[in-house]
């Protein structure tokens, strides 16, 4: 893989492109699926500690294939909440597990999915970037069904109820969170950690030096082929239609785009929403922002443990 393609998957990768291409109804079609096909749900027992049980699970994908999740529930019976997470580009399932555990802990089911390019063999669908970007696009939205798919799964368990649901993506986990807010009616919140409005943020407007150097060597009509075939799912097309609360987290050493585009972002979400900010990078991982997460869950869907509003 090229040093731009491993710089792509690190990101939302959401570009804005044309977007007056599609209406919001068209662009909703594109997630649409038979919610009355069986999940087929294939569960082993990893471990169980400290009543929390993680299994490692997989269901079937309406896009083909099986996806590959980790779910993570409390001991017990309860009538719990009900959490959907989605990784940032070059991480899996493993990356919010700690988190899950955690929220386990405080009366939350948890399911982490991962992306189809991340999966196992037969299952995996490799991202091609500029190569073949009608492939990406088809690997985006399986990464965006599948999601849903996995709100189906936790929704229809009997110790969850299914109207304490919410998700939590980074990075390119925080582009089908803002997908997900426009075309799923399910969610009660969802949270955005280091996202990105459009790809004209990345590719034009960027100056890590492995961005610089794609667009001395990358000839522009590939680039702007690229731009075009991926301007359907752009996060910033989809948050003026949330019908869930949004909290974005930000980082104010953001290696990948500058605050102009961030904040062009969060001002395209024109419903109920919440900014907050850390000094720290892309990966976010200021404790504050785990915190400030699980407060904001808690007001959302209903989590014991941590305080309702903990102070910087």
């Amino acid at each position: 893989m090229s040093r731009i393609g491993v710089v792509l998957i690190c990101l939302s990768m959401t570009p804005s492109v044309g977007a007056a291409d599609n209406t919001i109804d068209d662009l909703r079609r594109m997630y649409e699926y038979d919610s009355k096909q069986p999940l087929n749900v294939q569960e082993k027992l990893l471990h169980e500690r400290e009543g929390v049980k993680v299994y490692d699970l997989t269901y079937a994908s309406p896009k083909g294939g099986r996806v590959t999740a980790y779910l993570v529930v409390p001991s017990g019976e309860g009538s719990f909440a009900g959490l959907v997470f989605g990784h940032w580009g070059p991480g899996n399932r493993t990356e919010f597990l700690p988190e899950a555990t955690i929220y386990a802990r405080a009366g939350a089911v948890s399911l982490l999915v991962d992306y189809p390019w991340v999966r196992p063999a037969p299952w995996r669908k490799k991202l091609k970037s500029e190569d073949d970007p009608e492939s990406d696009h088809q690997a985006f939205v399986q990464a965006v069904i599948d999601l849903r798919r996995g709100i189906d799964l936790v929704s229809a368990r009997p110790d969850v109820d299914p109207k304490r649901l919410a998700y939590v993506g980074h990075s390119y986990g925080a582009q089908w969170g803002a997908i997900l807010s426009a075309v799923d009616g399910r969610l009660k919140g969802v949270v955005l950690m280091g996202g990105i409005a459009d790809q004209a943020a990345i590719y034009r407007d960027n100056d890590d030096p492995a961005v610089v150097e794609y667009r001395a060597t990358t000839p522009k009509e590939k680039q702007e082929a690229y731009l075009k075939s991926c301007e359907r799912t752009a996060a910033v097309r989809y948050v003026p239609y949330a019908s869930a609360p949004l909290l974005f987290q930000f980082a104010r050493y953001e290696r990948y785009f500058d605050k102009a585009a961030m904040d062009r972002y969060e001002k395209a979400a024109n419903g109920p929403k919440e900014v907050k900010w850390y000094d720290t990078g892309h990966e976010l991982n200021d404790p504050q922002a785990l915190m400030d997460r699980a407060a904001w869950l808690r007001e959302r869907v209903g989590l014991g443990l941590f305080e309702k509003n903990p102070k910087k």
